[in-house]
C-alpha cells in the first residue's frame, strides 16, 4: 500500500476546478473550499462532494434538515477561494455577493456557476463523507468567463488550444 505523501504527489498533477461550497443546517451556516467535486446523473440531477470528517462542515452535513450549495469559481476569484479555505475567525462570508438559494444554502451571485442541493445521500469514504446532492436549483451568471483552476499546489489559468489555420 503506497503512503497518504506519495499518494497526495500523484494526485496534485490532476488539475481540478475550484468551488466553495456553503452548507445551511438549521440556523447554521458554513463555507469551505473544495475541489472534491463531481457530476453524478443528469437524470435525476445529482452531483458530490467530499468533505473530511474532522472538518467543521461535517457534523453539520450530517444534520437531517442539513442542505448545500456548490459554487463554481472564475479564475479572479482565487482571493475568495483562499478566504473560504484558511480563514478561521473571521466572517468567511463578509466576501463575496451572497444570496440565499431556493434551500436557503448560500450562494456567491457572481459564480460561474452555482448549484442548489438537498441531501440525497451520505456514504462514508475512509477519513472522509461523499454526500450526493440533488439540484434543486442552478443558474449560470457567467457562461462564458474561465474556471478557477487548481494544479500541482497552486491557482492556474485555462488556455485554449487553437487548432492552427489551414
Amino acid at each position: 500500500m503506497i503512503s497518504s505523501e506519495e499518494f497526495r504527489k500523484a494526485l496534485r498533477h490532476f488539475p481540478a476546478g475550484v468551488t466553495i461550497v456553503t452548507v445551511r443546517a438549521g440556523d447554521k451556516t458554513h463555507g469551505l473550499t473544495v475541489s472534491a467535486f463531481a457530476s453524478v446523473s443528469a437524470e435525476p440531477a445529482l452531483i458530490s462532494i467530499t468533505i473530511e470528517n474532522r472538518h467543521k462542515a461535517y457534523p453539520m452535513l450530517q444534520e437531517p434538515e442539513a442542505v448545500f450549495a456548490v459554487n463554481i469559481l472564475g479564475e479572479g476569484q482565487a482571493e475568495l477561494s483562499n478566504r473560504f479555505a484558511w480563514v478561521k475567525d473571521e466572517d468567511r462570508f463578509a466576501m463575496g455577493n451572497w444570496s440565499n438559494a431556493e434551500t436557503g444554502a448560500p450562494v456567491l451571485t457572481d459564480a460561474l456557476a452555482w448549484l442548489d442541493c438537498r441531501i440525497h445521500a451520505r456514504y462514508p469514504a475512509g477519513t472522509h463523507t461523499i454526500y450526493v446532492g440533488e439540484v434543486v436549483a442552478s443558474n449560470v451568471p457567467h457562461e462564458e468567463a474561465p474556471p478557477l483552476i487548481y494544479w500541482n499546489r497552486g491557482y492556474r489559468k485555462l488556455r485554449l488550444h487553437e487548432e492552427p489555420e489551414a
